[in-house]
């Protein structure tokens, strides 16, 4: 057995493409499980989670005790009644694409599951946890957290859904959360309007993850493993165009390119600095700390899974895909999380 590290497992944004994540998850757990661990369950195995958008939902999911595969099951068995009555063009200049009522009810429903059959709060989570969103109430990113630090107050009342639903508000896919007030720990009412998807500052939170782990549990980075998981990265190259980069050819061919692009960009630049930290420039230093990324390439138009993705074939290649990745990577995974 490795030296005990603090564990952290950062999970991106991309909507239906969490399937990816969910399958490594769940094939984690199923490995412990098959082995006879007690602690089988990934809320067992580390010790902060953070997420974003889609990965948001898992993290506050397996936060509260909630399998991987429920997740996964919730993603493939509802793809179509969370996405599939998207409006068309013309609506969708003036709303976004797709209404939230069905995954409101749905993740109401399992985390009730895992709370005794009440809606959980924050402070209900088993282990620490993160979610990113962008409040367009005050026009600034943040972080929705547990309560695992003593100054951390705000949050802590808020039910676990209302996080999920605005880590999730993917702009034009979905409509910027708002909810009635709730109070905070010193009983003070906090406003919550207008929550977007944190993907468009920290689609990978990586960063921000190892950052907390730093500042909020007094870590040296050589004292951590982090473990990212992407959600699949598509392939932005245009070599020959020369014009016609208008309304159309970012957001108005259904492919919604331009959201991707600048949820991509930021993943990948976090990926770069987390690079950087780990290795100096050139990779010219020694590993500072332990670091595993998981994620898939879609190399052109045909391999692409959208965000709002409903086909059950594109769905099972990226449960292919993660599975894959899990085979390759098996070893390094479970050493990550000092259960190898």
């Amino acid at each position: 057995m490795s030296e005990e590290k603090f564990k952290v497992l950062s999970l991106d944004g991309g909507g239906i493409r969490g399937i990816f994540p969910a399958v490594i998850l769940t094939e984690i757990e199923r490995d412990l499980k098959n082995k006879g661990s007690e602690k089988w369950q990934i809320y067992q195995n580390v010790d902060l989670i953070f997420g974003t958008s889609t990965g948001g939902i898992l993290a506050l999911a397996l936060s509260l005790g909630i399998p991987a595969e429920e997740i996964k099951k919730l993603y493939f068995e509802n793809a179509y009644s969370i996405f599939g009555k998207g409006k068309n063009l013309f609506f969708s200049l003036f709303g976004s694409t797709h209404k939230r009522e069905t995954l409101e009810r749905l993740l109401i429903d399992i985390y009730k599951k895992y709370n005794g059959n009440k809606i959980p709060l924050l402070k209900d989570c088993k282990i620490p946890v993160g979610v990113s969103v962008y409040d367009l109430h005050k026009g600034c990113p943040s972080v929705l957290k547990s309560m695992y630090h003593e100054r951390f107050k705000r949050d802590p009342n808020l039910p676990l859904f209302k996080a999920a639903l605005s880590t999730s508000s993917a702009p034009t896919y979905f409509d910027p959360y708002s909810s009635e007030d709730y109070e905070d720990l010193d009983g003070t009412s906090i406003e919550f309007k207008y929550k977007v998807d944190g993907g468009v500052w920290a689609n990978n939170p990586s960063l921000i993850a190892l950052v907390e782990a730093q500042k909020a549990f007094n870590k040296e980075l050589q004292e951590i493993n982090l473990l990212s998981i992407g959600t699949g990265q598509s392939v932005f190259l245009e070599n020959k165009r020369t014009k016609g980069f208008g309304i159309f050819y970012w957001i108005l061919n259904n492919k919604k390119r331009i959201i991707e692009l600048f949820m991509q960009g930021q993943s990948q630049q976090a990926e770069n600095l987390i690079s950087l930290l780990k290795n100096g420039i050139d990779k010219q230093e020694p590993d500072n700390f332990g670091y595993l990324r998981l994620n898939t390439i879609f190399e052109n138009e045909v391999d692409s899974i959208q965000m709002d993705e409903t086909n059950q074939i594109k769905l099972k290649d990226l449960e292919v895909r993660a599975m894959n990745a899990y085979k390759r990577n098996k070893g390094e995974i479970l050493r990550m999380l000092n259960i190898c």
